[in-house]
């Protein structure tokens, strides 16, 4: 029984050197077009030439710019970035906003001078190319309440005709009515 053992122990360790050749053979890969992988069975492991590396391409000279898409989208950026104001600091920031709000300020303080609103109804006068003139009353209105002018804000118009027009079979001339315009509200200062 203990040759049974021998036996089994010197054939499986032959069968562990043979798995080990290979496996060494494997890591070294064979090349395409070579003869067919060595029968397994125990050999000796053949030599084989280390692989031929291959040489590195040589130094492409120096090509002008290359007109592809990423090349033309990359001038396109570079472009784009000329154009755009440069980035402010927070402070620069801040002082362009206070200096804004100063100018607003400015600029509601003109428009606060003391100005009120008026109402009434003065007829605005027609001079004598029929357009009525309208900033003259609304200084009239606005002369009623103690300022010095005013623009007018709201008008009226009324059509006034003369009493014959409602006279019954009268027909309606040109001349028979005409309109009245009037200023009710106007801003004054």
């Amino acid at each position: 029984m203990l040759d049974r053992a021998r036996h089994r122990l010197a054939q499986s360790g032959t069968y562990v050197a043979a798995i080990l050749v290979l496996m060494a053979g494997a890591g070294a890969g064979w090349p395409q077009g070579a003869s067919p992988p060595p029968a397994l069975g125990v050999q000796e492991p053949a030599q084989q030439p280390a692989p031929e590396r291959p040489a590195p391409p040589p130094a492409a000279p120096a090509q002008e710019e290359n007109p592809g898409l990423l090349n033309e989208m990359g001038k396109l950026f570079e472009k784009s970035l000329s154009i755009l104001p440069p980035i402010k600091s927070p402070s620069e920031t801040i002082d362009d906003l206070n200096a804004r709000a100063k100018d607003a300020g400015d600029t509601l303080s003109r428009l606060a001078k003391p100005s009120s609103m008026a109402t009434g109804r003065i007829m605005c006068p027609a001079p004598a190319n029929g357009a009525p003139d309208c900033k003259a009353a609304a200084d009239g209105l606005c002369q009623t309440k103690g300022f010095k002018e005013g623009k007018s804000l709201n008008t009226d118009a009324t059509e006034k005709c003369s009493p014959r027009v409602y006279l019954p079979g009268h027909k309606r001339e040109p001349g028979d009515c005409r309109n009245e315009y009037f200023v009710t509200r106007a801003l004054c200062q």
